[in-house]
């Protein structure tokens, strides 16, 4: 089991700004708390101990209402003086880990994945990066990816390839949590600006070996007011 996450919390919400205009996008309240408070909840649960925020937008609206410790959780904060990217913002957080693979994902995405089945499959692969993933009806804004199984209903393999967004009515999301092997992030310069999804996935997915694991559990994403007014009503 690995007990380390960073947690890309640098979102400025851009999409949110009608109805959240002046926090961090993980930081948008729902139901009287901070979004985040719901993805630091689940890594609780799941056996993490240690967590890198990566933050820069107001991040220090972030470190006010969370401090060093949440629950069994140390807090550290990894700061971008300028935007970095999902792949810049993990690589910079990867410098106050110390594990041969961590834990990453999305801090405005709650996708209660089981942890210990994807990082045994990741260990067990000898995986670079293993992702969980989430079957999608109406997948057109997120894109879909590829497994080597290829049936329709296999939910374990390795990922070959990605569909551009809009391309594919239904499948196999990103859900936005990676195990990844830290020599993988390492090969990028500390303080570059780069994408995990376009850079590192799309780019070196027929090189490299990119596991994934479909979990069938709850999956928001608040990017969208619409997803974000959805949030209130279904989070518990």
């Amino acid at each position: 089991m690995l007990t380390e996450a960073i947690v890309l919390a640098g979102g400025m919400g851009t999409r949110l700004r009608p109805v959240v205009s002046d926090l961090p996008k993980p930081m948008a309240p729902v139901r009287g708390r901070p979004f985040l408070a719901f993805v630091l909840d689940y890594l609780a649960r799941e056996g993490v101990r240690s967590v890198v925020l990566a933050v820069g937008y107001k991040w220090e609206s972030i470190q006010v209402q969370f401090g060093s410790k949440y629950g069994p959780l140390r807090l550290q904060y990894a700061v971008e003086t300028a935007p970095l990217g999902t792949g810049g913002g993990m690589r910079l957080a990867l410098e106050q880990t110390v594990g041969d693979s961590v834990l990453a994902l999305n801090g405005d995405t709650f996708f209660p994945a089981a942890l210990d089945p994807l990082t045994r499959l990741h260990e067990a692969a000898g995986a670079d990066m293993t992702l969980a993933l989430k079957r999608m009806e109406r997948c057109e804004r997120y894109g879909t990816l590829q497994l080597d199984t290829g049936g329709p209903l296999d939910t374990t393999g390795r990922i070959t390839g990605f569909a551009e967004k809009g391309t594919v009515e239904q499948g196999l999301i990103n859900g936005g949590i990676y195990a990844i092997r830290r020599e993988l992030l390492r090969e990028w310069e500390l303080g570059r600006a780069f994408s995990i999804e376009k850079d590192v996935l799309e780019k070196l997915a027929p090189a490299r070996k990119f596991m994934g694991m479909a979990f069938d559990t709850y999956f928001i994403d608040i990017g969208i007011p619409e997803d974000y007014a959805r949030a209130q009503e279904e989070l518990p």
